[in-house]
């Protein structure tokens, strides 16, 4: 008796299982991963998900489902699950997440849809779901969870004061505008103690390369701008002093509306960089860590391992390494007249100079966003691109390139020849007739 009540509820289980997680299907092989079906669309709004819509043929997938194994493990212990979508079988989910590319990252919490548009790592993609996981600002009671946080997190927001006022209210707004990107705490003078330089408060302070830096020149008289001075502030602090930009962050980075400072350097297939270029690369580091206040109101420094990223702005092969300057609002460049070698922090300097001044007399800018330039862009990157594959593989470009030009072939041969074919034959009906006339 004992033992058919038993397995009694073992029945009730799974069906209750079957009725509340009914999207899932089952795990993804060797990894935690949930394997989702269309029924996802009717729970998706239940709890909180991480998941990859994606496409079996696309290699960016491929290269994506280890990693994504590994977020699964590492959020296995939260309340996120994390799952994933064959979007060529259940094409109903792509249609009602407006899908247009694979892989697509989401991050689902009851109405609420978020799509990650960083780098595709480990680190980062378990960033951004911890981040929403939370409220949009999350208060700190311990003085001691400031040392956790310093030492999981290298960039974060802090609000110290009480949760009232117009600073508190515009700092939620925004945090909550900015949650997928940042981290946002709250807490007290007390509980802050030495973590932060808190001599007033209300007080806000970004936290990154181990320094506070304090939000200031508001008046709190003044909602509107206080406003619009904090969501200006909070748009630029949330990168990095000296970030790798890559294709999947740069657009991010162009929201700051400063001048982007590229240092260009070549990475190997391990991402790593050579002594020289890595010398390169720390010179421009410099300039903006000694010289921070003199430059980053107007310029947002960072460095690429990537020369086609450069090379597809500058519509130009680069040399390795060098120095670019993006206009983030009129994307236009700037490249300077010294050869990289003759590049020193004083060089920089006055090249920046020249650019923050508008002094275009000493050097020319390139580029824009008008409509020609941006056709040359994409001409140029599909030429670049048509290269690099011909470079790789030449027979695979060949096939790629000769069956359409086959194709191509054999449709003008059917179109023509037939015709030629009926003239030869009307032609000689003529030469008969003609010939019967004579006789």
């Amino acid at each position: 008796m004992q033992k058919e009540i038993f397995l009694l509820q073992l029945v009730l289980l799974f069906n209750y299982y079957i009725l509340v997680f009914p999207a899932v299907l089952t795990h993804t092989a060797g990894s935690r991963v949930l394997e989702l079906s269309d029924r996802f669309l009717e729970a998706h709004k239940d709890g909180q998900w991480l998941v990859m819509l994606y496409a079996p043929w696309c290699a960016h997938c491929k290269r994506l489902e280890p990693i994504w194994s590994h977020v699964a493990q590492h959020l296995h212990a939260t309340p996120i699950r994390v799952g994933r979508v064959d979007c060529t079988r259940f094409s109903s989910v792509t249609t009602a997440f407006k899908i247009k590319v694979f892989p697509t990252i989401l991050f689902l919490k009851g109405d609420q849809k978020y799509v990650y548009e960083g780098d595709r790592t480990r680190e980062e993609i378990v960033k951004f779901a911890l981040r929403l996981n939370g409220p949009p600002v999350q208060e700190i009671t311990k003085t001691q969870s400031f040392d956790t946080i310093k030492r999981e997190q290298d960039l974060y927001f802090l609000y110290v004061g009480n949760r009232a006022g117009v600073l508190w209210e515009l700092y939620h707004k925004i945090a909550n505008k900015f949650q997928a990107h940042a981290f946002f705490y709250q807490s007290h003078p007390n509980v802050v103690n030495k973590h932060a330089p808190v001599d007033n408060t209300p007080a806000l302070f970004v936290y990154k390369e181990n320094l506070h830096y304090n939000f200031t020149g508001h008046n709190l008289s003044d909602t509107k701008q206080v406003n619009e001075t904090l969501y200006k502030w909070v748009n630029a602090e949330r990168f990095p002093t000296f970030p790798k930009v890559t294709k999947t962050n740069i657009n991010e980075l162009f929201l700051t509306k400063k001048n982007l400072v590229l240092a260009v350097v070549e990475e190997n297939q391990l991402e790593e960089v050579a002594p020289d270029m890595l010398e390169f690369r720390d010179m421009v580091e410099s300039v903006i860590k000694n010289k921070r206040n003199k430059y980053h109101d107007h310029f947002q420094f960072g460095w690429t391992g990537s020369p086609n990223l450069a090379n597809s702005v500058a519509m130009m092969t680069l040399p390795i390494p060098s120095l670019l300057v993006i206009n983030s609002t009129t994307h236009h460049h700037h490249i300077p007249d010294d050869d990289t070698e003759k590049l020193t922090p004083y060089v920089i300097e006055l090249f920046l100079e020249q650019i923050r001044n508008e002094m275009f007399m000493h050097f020319q800018r390139y580029g824009g966003n008008n409509w020609l330039v941006r056709s040359y862009r994409k001409w140029f990157e599909t030429k670049t691109i048509l290269i690099s594959m011909w470079k790789g593989n030449p027979i695979l470009m060949m096939v790629l390139l000769g069956l359409p030009f086959g194709f191509l072939s054999l449709i003008c041969y059917g179109i023509c020849c037939p015709d030629l074919l009926d003239a030869s034959d009307d032609e000689d009906e003529n030469i008969g007739t003609h010939h019967m006339k004579n006789d």
